[in-house]
């Protein structure tokens, strides 16, 4: 016959082993939560930068339209100069979305009397993530009275 004392033996520090397991597997929870946590953020930050490049690049293609007949000035090369026309703009730019690089290529096509405008703004949100570019491919066509 099994004594009681025996089985209480036996049983002895269990309550202990499964309380350990329980704050173990609460810590690996906790970790993987930390973790998604970090990523949200950042993915939140890369979304608001693509938000900003969107309404920088509509902007731009509003000043455009509005002075068509110089539209070649708004041309800018990767690592360029900004022109007269470009400038305040750019800086805006580089306000909102801190070491922005930003190409715009314009090539005119006075066959069919459109020009079309092509827009990149690349950024980098910490030196040690990739660098993002939000592009934009947009056509003027000047309105016939």
């Amino acid at each position: 016959m099994i004594h009681t004392s025996m089985i209480r033996r036996a049983e002895h520090g269990v309550a202990l082993l499964e309380s350990l397991l329980a704050v173990m597997i609460l810590g690996i929870a906790l970790v993987g939560t930390l973790g998604l946590q970090a990523r949200s953020i950042a993915a939140l930050s890369d979304a608001g930068m693509r938000a900003e490049a969107t309404v920088a690049a509509n902007e731009l293609l509003g000043i455009m339209y509005s002075d068509m007949p110089h539209a070649a000035d708004y041309a800018l090369a990767a690592g360029g100069t900004p022109g007269a026309r470009l400038a305040a703009w750019h800086a805006a730019v580089q306000e909102r979305i801190p070491g922005a690089g930003v190409v715009v290529g314009v090539a005119t096509n006075a066959a069919v009397g459109r020009t079309e405008v092509n827009i990149a703004i690349g950024w980098q949100r910490t030196s040690d993530s990739q660098r993002n570019t939000h592009r934009i491919k947009s056509y003027l066509t000047a309105s016939k009275p």
